[in-house]
């Protein structure tokens, strides 16, 4: 085989491992919160480039390039587990906020304390500053103590909490007619380990997501 083949046999095995083959692109799973933990990582498939495998049937075509998704985090709880701060995450198409229930809420409780309105108004001012459209997902998850179904209350609970103060401070800067989705998924998409307080700590937050105009 020439060299020449063996290169595009390589490139083939790189496309066939993304999913862009005869048109069709890997599909992710629905997933509706946006920093729900994922799998850890397996090893790759070992892939031989000069398998007969790898060659294109008669007459298929490769798909359009895919531009895959840049994730920036900018994560303030590292600073100590007993001051948990917020998470924010960026991604090509959106971003998040993770509020750590400590800072919004009391124990187990849906009230917001008065240290959660400084943050969720600048949260405001940059859904503003970024004039989003889109709708704007805010999303409430515990830990996994007590009941689920309690859990699934509580979540709920905060989330509306923090929609109608957000609401409202986005209609006092004049950005007004947003539309909401607000849900509470209770223990559901863990973020760290539950078997350790630390981890129950970064499970128990509220997100507010949305996605900024393109450029």
């Amino acid at each position: 085989m020439t060299t020449g083949s063996v290169t595009a046999a390589a490139l083939l095995a790189v496309l066939l491992a993304a999913g862009a083959l005869n048109g069709t692109v890997a599909a992710a799973t629905p997933n509706p919160p946006p920093t729900a933990g994922d799998a850890a990582p397996s090893a790759p498939v070992a892939i031989v480039p000069t398998s007969p495998g790898l060659k294109l049937p008669e007459g298929a075509t490769l798909a359009p390039p895919k531009v895959l998704d840049i994730v920036s985090v900018t994560d303030e709880s590292a600073v100590a587990a007993s001051q948990p701060q917020q998470r924010q995450e960026t991604s090509n198409s959106t971003v998040t906020y993770a509020l750590q229930a400590e800072v919004l809420f009391g124990k187990d409780s849906s009230k917001l304390a008065p240290a959660a309105t400084g943050r969720i108004q600048a949260i405001a001012n940059d859904i503003n500053a970024r004039h989003v459209t889109s709708p704007i997902r805010v999303f409430g998850f515990t830990d996994n103590l007590g009941s689920s179904e309690h859990g699934d209350v509580l979540s709920k609970a905060r989330a509306d909490a923090v929609y109608q103060i957000l609401a409202t401070q986005l209609d006092g800067l004049g950005d007004a007619g947003h539309t909401f989705q607000v849900r509470g998924y209770g223990e559901d998409y863990p973020i760290a380990d539950n078997s350790t307080e630390t981890g129950r700590q970064q499970n128990r937050r509220v997100e507010i997501t949305f996605t900024p105009p393109a450029a």
